[in-house]
């Protein structure tokens, strides 16, 4: 299934015991950190192992239900990509019309708010090994539906469109439970850390690896590879991944969907904490794409070859993808807690050398610089599943993943609108230079979240974390 792109959710935390097994913790579990001007939270004293246990990102491949959830996305983000790319060529082909063929790119992004929103309560109401392989299945039949010669234009970004309305419950569904397959601890966190840059790192070798497929394949024949990587993916989670009960229950007491859905929403973005911490996911995110959606009127205005739009499309994700490694390998799970709020407070700044109109060195340096700035999501990640109940956890992580992919779409849709205005070195730093504003103005917000939270629950529900203050 898709997941976040480019890349590619209070009530009081009182989570019920788990209905099902959850994995013993690493020998590094990590600690809850703070990030506000609260006590700090001390580090629990690490239960000694093995000389020779695996730690890091080695510890969570040496977990067999991760290696299938791994193998599984990995297949089924190829496999979009792919799609992605043989479908606007399919729409181009049979319509001639750029304008479609633009639109089929961009329906997979404007339904994420929807399915996020309407369906997000599928992800607590009922088991996620069975969600994530019928939302599987769902995408394949759609996907097969559009090789048929028969299916016309408007069919196809039809099925587009819902297969997008599916993503975001699956993402959300398969964040919540890596919870269950690798505790709420560190191992989680470098979980969905490997899950982030596999997104960018296929991204890239998917749009290369659809061209190839391109010249020996028709459209339709390219967009086949997709129906077999989702029914891949099926089969590793279904057979590779532990059946365990729904977190609400089972069917999830039988009440209406959609009003459950939109309830957990109202819950998720009622809590004030909850709010900073996915507000703080989706601003920085907001503005950061703005370079990437006018890299070639840029290009274009600096008069770089061709060759050079490849490399400015390119250097946030690698700049995100290093960063990311280095912190998630190299800091310890307090320290990746404290540059949370400091990398993201500047993490928008190196976008402000388009000011003097950079030559293509320089902007792929701040291109580079301002994806690393994205590697706080790491630590913030923690704080997340921290702060979100057991029982919102599904319905939290899918609005967070339909709400990450729909901002990215209107700061593109901004970023090109202002272009139309002003020149676009101008509105890249200009997004820079408002993105940061806005972004120290949340980091101000997170602080006193987390200052409140300690001193609601400090007193409470910690025994079994062994958390103590300073």
């Amino acid at each position: 299934m898709p997941t976040e792109r480019p890349a590619p959710a209070d009530t009081p935390r009182t989570p019920p015991a788990p209905a099902a097994p959850v994995p013993a913790p690493p020998p590094e579990r990590a600690a809850r950190p703070d990030p506000g001007p609260g006590p700090t939270l001390r580090e629990p004293a690490a239960p000694r192992g093995p000389a020779d246990a695996p730690r890091g990102y080695r510890a969570v491949f040496a977990v067999a239900e991760f290696r299938a959830v791994f193998a599984a996305h990995l297949l089924s983000l190829l496999g979009v990509v792919i799609s992605e790319l043989a479908l606007t060529v399919l729409v181009y082909d049979l319509t001639g019309s750029p304008l479609l063929s633009a639109l089929t790119f961009a329906l997979g992004l404007l339904p994420y708010m929807i399915g996020g929103t309407l369906f997000a309560g599928v992800a607590d109401r009922y088991p996620a090994r069975r969600v994530l392989v019928v939302c599987d299945l769902l995408c394949a039949a759609c996907v097969a539906v559009m090789l048929a010669p028969a299916t016309p234009v408007a069919g196809l970004l039809a099925l587009r469109c819902l297969v997008a309305a599916i993503a975001p419950v699956f993402t959300g569904t398969r964040m919540a439970a890596l919870t269950d397959i690798l505790g709420e601890g560190d191992l989680y966190v470098l979980g969905r850390s490997l899950l982030r840059i596999v997104s960018q790192s296929a991204m890239l070798i998917g749009f290369g690896a659809g061209g190839v497929l391109l010249t020996v394949l028709s459209p339709r024949g390219a967009i086949t590879v997709t129906v077999v990587t989702f029914l891949c993916s099926a089969a590793l989670l279904r057979f590779g991944t532990r059946d365990r009960p729904a977190r609400a229950g089972a069917g999830g007491g039988g009440g209406n969907l959609l009003k459950e859905s939109l309830s957990g929403a109202r819950l998720v973005l009622g809590d004030r904490r909850i709010r900073a911490l996915l507000l703080l996911f989706w601003l920085p995110a907001m503005f950061v794409v703005a370079p990437e959606a006018l890299a070639a009127p840029y290009a274009d205005a600096i008069g770089a070859p061709p060759a050079a739009l490849g490399l400015l499309l390119c250097a946030m994700a690698a700049g995100h993808v290093g960063a990311e490694l280095f912190v998630g390998a190299a800091l310890s799970p307090r320290n990746r807690s404290r540059i949370v709020l400091p990398v993201a407070a500047v993490g928008l700044l190196p976008l402000l050398v388009y000011v003097v109109r950079p030559g293509l060195p320089l902007a792929l340096a701040a291109l580079a610089l301002a994806g690393a700035g994205a590697a706080y999501v790491i630590g913030l990640d923690q704080w997340f599943v921290d702060a979100v109940p057991q029982e919102l956890r599904g319905r939290a992580m899918t609005l967070l993943t339909a709400g990450l992919m729909t901002v990215q779409g209107f700061g593109m849709a901004l970023a090109g609108l202002a272009a139309e205005f002003f020149p676009v070195h101008q509105v890249v730093a200009g997004s820079g230079i408002i993105g940061t504003v806005c972004t120290l103005l949340l980091v101000a917000e997170v602080r006193r979240t987390a200052h409140g939270r300690m001193s609601d629950t400090e007193g409470r529900d910690r025994a079994d974390r062994h958390v103590t203050s300073r």
